[in-house]
């Protein structure tokens, strides 16, 4: 059953976030910019026809028809551009390139910390389900499945499962394993899984009692592995971490984000044929695969109506979708591409490596480059990211990803 109201707050929600993300990002160019006493004259969100508007000393500060981004205008971002004669000191090239690349990198640095901060929520406030250390269930034998537990029966034929035949029952609270204590049950797996046929010894409280229970892990493969194989199903529950361990921990996230989204760019090109023929053709979409910014916000209703999600883990999905999203556009802009950020920054470094070619020669500074001779450049990656938006738009339109198949 779907709920259409929740699926549409869901969607707004979406759209509420995105465009604040997006006034952090012009947010970082514009404080960074009056800090170093660049002239800014334009801070909107959305392109396009004014809605609404007001001025701040330099600044005009508003809202456009079009929500699909916004901008910061920095004065002096090209050498042709005419400047008031009192404020040609404050043109972007003339600055220091370290300085430019603080401007320029601060839109990026802004998403990053806006994600670990959604994280550091999540994680300290809203709470994640996750496994717990408490058994839920022993599976009584060793099942020939990848999965272990799902499709088969026991028979007389099969191998009791070795927490079955050491005694461990459900309720029983997993204190430690090899004498090793954790609060993360995944550093526990490791160990089983690492302990193939090897006896490993496991406290338990049961009852108020501390009980050592001996066991030898069984082999079972997976994903062309041998690993250790114990038979017991852990409940799930959900966990909220303190703050300085909320906090360690969003790092962790954020740097594993951070990695996801450099190898999601890199493996872009390879993903773009699977694309087109997902959206003419009559392939199903990839979850994993490319989505856009209609088939996230999709995404995001999906999960609002889902009527077997808590309102909690509605949240909590949701800020992790923010917190993927935010991380991913930090590391997009910072492509060295123009008109992203990226692309900026690339110029900025190719002056100051001819400034300190000139100087070392003993020569008189090179001008700045004219961003408008890359031009072309700056067409030709546009387009691209166009047609690519495009592709994206008719896929989430016409042959939606859906996360509940």
């Amino acid at each position: 059953m779907n709920f259409p109201g929740l699926g549409i707050l869901g969607v707004l929600a979406f759209v509420v976030a995105l465009l604040f993300s997006v006034m952090v990002h012009e947010a970082g160019h514009y404080l960074t910019a009056k800090k170093f006493h660049m002239r800014v004259t334009e801070f909107f969100l959305g392109f396009g026809k004014r809605i609404w508007s007001f001025q701040r000393g330099e600044t005009e500060f508003g809202i456009k028809v079009i929500p699909a981004g916004g901008y910061c205008r920095i004065s002096g971002m090209s050498v042709n551009e005419e400047l008031p004669e009192a404020d040609k000191h404050r043109a972007f090239y003339l600055a220091s390139v370290p300085k430019r690349l603080i401007v320029l990198g601060a839109g990026s640095f802004l998403h990053f910390v806006l994600g670990f901060l959604i994280l550091v929520v999540l994680l300290a406030g809203v709470g994640v389900t996750s496994v717990t250390k408490t058994i839920g269930e022993v599976v009584p034998c060793v099942l020939n499945t990848s999965t272990g537990v799902a499709d088969s029966k026991c028979t007389s034929t099969f191998v009791p499962s070795p927490a079955k035949a050491a005694g461990l029952i459900a309720g029983d609270d997993v204190v430690a394993i090899n004498g090793v204590e954790s609060d993360n049950w995944y550093d526990y797996t490791k160990i089983i899984r690492e302990s193939a046929r090897k006896e490993i010894t496991i406290t338990v409280e049961r009852n108020g009692e501390r009980l050592i229970i001996p066991i030898t892990p069984a082999a079972r493969t997976l994903d062309g592995k041998e690993v250790g194989y114990l038979g017991i199903i852990n409940k799930l529950g959900t966990h909220k971490d303190g703050p300085i361990k909320a906090i360690t921990n969003s790092g962790r996230l954020t740097k594993d984000l951070l990695s996801n989204s450099v190898t999601s760019l890199i493996s872009l090109p390879t993903k773009i044929p699977a694309l087109v023929r997902q959206t003419f053709g009559n392939e199903e979409r990839d979850s994993q695969g490319l989505v856009g910014v209609v088939g996230v916000a999709r995404v995001s209703a999906q999960t609002a109506s889902d009527p077997k999600l808590e309102s909690r883990e509605k949240v909590a999905t949701f800020l992790i979708i923010i917190a993927s999203l935010n991380i991913f556009v930090g590391v997009f802009n910072l492509l060295p591409l123009l008109p992203l950020d990226g692309g900026h920054m690339a110029v900025a470094i190719v002056d100051g490596l001819r400034r300190m070619n000139a100087k070392r020669r003993k020569l008189s500074a090179p001008p700045a480059i004219d961003v408008e001779r890359l031009l072309p450049i700056t067409l030709a990656v546009f387009a691209l990211l166009a047609v690519l938006s495009l592709l994206l738009l008719t896929a989430d339109i016409f042959n939606p990803i859906n996360i509940y198949q």
